[in-house]
């Protein structure tokens, strides 16, 4: 799947958190400070993991995809049963010499279900990469806010002995710098992904704990789209020349080009949902 170099799609842009934010790093053994800090930098600086973000919009987009099939993205147990993973050995034993036959083998097993295309199995490799979302230099001045928590005891409606707590929040306002990269993804996974940057776009999707009191809420802002998708050798040896270079400009999209691309790659998404929903009637 990723021996030949087919396409690219480059995605930067801006997250800003539209309330206080909290990715917990875990409870401190600090005698001073917070009981629960954020995940930070080496440099003390607030952090959003790109595996946050990557299982936020996964999660979503598995919502979707089981509303109009069950089978479009399976339990994730599944995905770890010992008996798929015996058929995974023994794909793997058959298949040693040739890395293609395996990959395509594998896609048609059930167990390969469509979210698994882009982001990825145990058995396969994701197409979706999502950098470390880091904050803006000049917009961060070390400015985390503490909140105070505390556990309710259900039968008396009142505060838990020791259950007082407080933790740390990125405060509103916060900018993060966003980067993603896609390769080889066919148009049907680039209109999922489509999908689930808009979800952010329009702060559909919250990050982090405390969700159900408001926090983790983010917008999205993208940025810019390079878009490599070489029809031929020479166009592909035309991107590497360019590469070399560092001459990226020619391959960013004007926001009439992203316009087209998304409802392009949307199209093709419909038309994958429509064709397995068929196809899963006709085998049903």
């Amino acid at each position: 799947m990723f021996e030949t170099f087919q396409s690219r799609l480059e995605l930067t842009g801006t997250l800003t958190t539209v309330t206080a934010l909290r990715i917990s790093a875990g409870r401190s053994s600090e005698p001073i400070g917070s009981d629960l800090p954020v995940v930070k930098d080496a440099l003390g600086s607030p952090l959003i993991p790109g595996a946050s973000f990557k299982g936020a919009m996964r999660s979503r987009l598995e919502s979707f995809l089981r509303g109009v099939n069950e089978s479009f993205a399976i339990d994730p147990n599944e995905l770890t049963s010992s008996s798929w993973q015996n058929q995974i050995r023994e794909l793997k034993e058959r298949f040693k010499d040739s890395d293609e036959s395996l990959t395509a083998e594998i896609l048609k097993r059930k167990n390969t279900d469509l979210i698994s295309h882009l982001f990825g199995s145990p058995w396969l490799a994701g197409k979706l990469q999502i950098r470390d979302l880091s904050v803006q230099s000049n917009a961060w001045f070390g400015q985390y806010q503490e909140r105070d928590g505390v556990a309710i005891d259900r039968d008396t409606e009142t505060a838990s002995d020791g259950k007082l707590y407080d933790f740390q929040v990125v405060p509103a306002g916060t900018p993060f710098e966003f980067k993603a990269v896609v390769e080889n993804a066919k148009e049907w996974e680039l209109g999922l992904l489509m999908i689930g940057l808009h979800q952010f776009e329009t702060q559909q999707i919250p990050l982090g704990g405390g969700s159900s009191r408001g926090l983790g809420v983010v917008e999205l802002q993208l940025d810019e789209m390079i878009w490599i998708n070489p029809s031929n050798p020479q166009d592909l040896i035309t991107y590497l020349q360019h590469l070399a270079r560092g001459e990226l400009q020619p391959y960013v999209k004007s926001s009439q080009e992203i316009g087209a691309l998304k409802g392009q790659w949307s199209t093709a998404l419909i038309n994958k949902l429509n064709q397995e929903t068929t196809d899963r009637e006709i085998h049903a």
